[in-house]
């Protein structure tokens, strides 16, 4: 019988408020920049299209343009945005779903981690939706 030996994965804390850039742990250094991972949605600032629970699919060398969802670090800290060019046409913006939630201007695209292409329901396949 194959058994199977459980993958470990490890837990990186969040970044300190005296580090500008999020903290690398030796054990991801194995991994490539460009790999897709996925994260789980937590408050409602991206309501109602992404819900808290959902789970979310980021391309880190994802194609980010007006209107795409992204992932960016800003202010040391994550967010999860709708990225907008400005009406001036001078920068960007990330713009929550929720208008309860403010948002930010931001000169160029830098600050763009990556890019959502697909989001999912825990446990139900057919549920996904895809993005690019």
């Amino acid at each position: 019988m194959n058994e199977k030996k459980p993958f470990p994965i490890p837990v990186v804390p969040a970044a300190s408020a005296e580090s500008a850039a999020p903290e690398t742990d030796a054990a991801l250094e194995g991994c490539s920049s460009g790999e897709s991972f996925a994260l789980m949605v937590l408050g409602d600032s991206m309501e109602p299209e992404f819900v808290e629970g959902d789970i979310i699919v980021i391309e880190p060398e994802g194609l980010a343009t007006h209107g795409s969802y992204v992932m960016a670090w800003l202010a040391d800290e994550w967010i999860f945005r709708q990225l907008l060019k400005a009406e001036t046409d001078r920068g960007w913006k990330l713009q929550p779903l929720n208008p309860n939630y403010p948002t930010a201007s931001i000169p160029d695209l830098s600050v763009i981690k990556g890019v959502i292409i697909q989001k999912s329901k825990p446990g139900r396949r057919k549920a996904a939706k895809f993005y690019v």
